[in-house]
């Protein structure tokens, strides 16, 4: 087993107000992953922090000493496999924000500004709070870490994403899929149309033809009667 012990990545972020101690907090998260129990020993004006990492085969510690007074009794904490996070609840209600983290003014290089928590102290007020999104009953700092054990995991958004299984690449198929089905009716009832249309025509140039075979029975029968009434004639003049 591995004694070697290693500082975590700490990144914080911070919200002010001087009337709504629920919007005059820290909050801080320490990267260490896999601690199966995190030793953390918080005051009013510090924090240390102990774990040992199974998949990593390392000790992470930590300690860190506030720029002012947090209240213990009032802040809260959220542990993950990923890290640990929490909420620390500033004592000094005031409508600014702190200057800096840390009581000393140097910079350590295991400290970062958690941009997806931060928010400018004049943007405070109207930007929507999502640090706190997704985090489930957190467990109180004032008796130390025994809340941790019943404190719920990280709860996600799920495999689904929370849509409740829905596979958008569908939606539209549904409705989509008798259209083709639409686009052909026009074309069949032309088709009939037109089908019947020769027929007509047929029986028009049958009709005509009729007239015609008549036209030419009657001129060959006034021919043949012209042709008699001649004959006669010849024969009473030969006569």
């Amino acid at each position: 087993m591995s004694n070697t012990q290693t500082t975590p990545e700490v990144t914080w972020a911070q919200r002010s107000s001087a009337s709504d101690p629920e919007k005059n907090v820290i909050y801080l998260t320490i990267a260490a992953p896999d601690i199966a129990e995190p030793d953390v020993n918080l005051q009013p004006g510090s924090l240390t922090f102990t774990g040992r990492s199974s998949t990593k085969e390392t000790t992470y510690h930590v300690e860190l000493s506030f720029y002012a007074d947090i209240d213990v009794d009032e802040s809260k904490t959220h542990h993950t496999s990923r890290d640990v996070f929490f909420v620390l609840r500033k004592k000094e209600q005031k409508e600014e924000y702190w200057p800096r983290l840390l009581k000393e003014s140097k910079k350590v290089h295991f400290l970062k500004t958690d941009f997806d928590k931060w928010v400018d102290e004049d943007e405070q007020d109207g930007a929507p709070d999502e640090a706190m999104a997704g985090m489930g009953g957190m467990g109180g700092m004032g008796g130390g870490m025994p809340g941790m054990e019943g404190m719920g995991g990280m709860g996600g958004m799920g495999g689904d994403g929370g849509f409740g299984g829905i596979d958008f690449s569908k939606l539209g198929g549904g409705a989509g899929g008798s259209m083709p089905d639409l686009g052909g009716m026009d074309g069949d009832g032309d088709d009939d149309d037109e089908e019947e249309m020769p027929g007509l025509e047929g029986d028009s140039d049958d009709d005509k033809t009729g007239d015609t075979k008549g036209k030419g029975a009657e001129k060959s029968s006034t021919a043949a009667a012209d042709a008699d009434t001649a004959g006669k004639s010849k024969i009473e003049e030969v006569s």
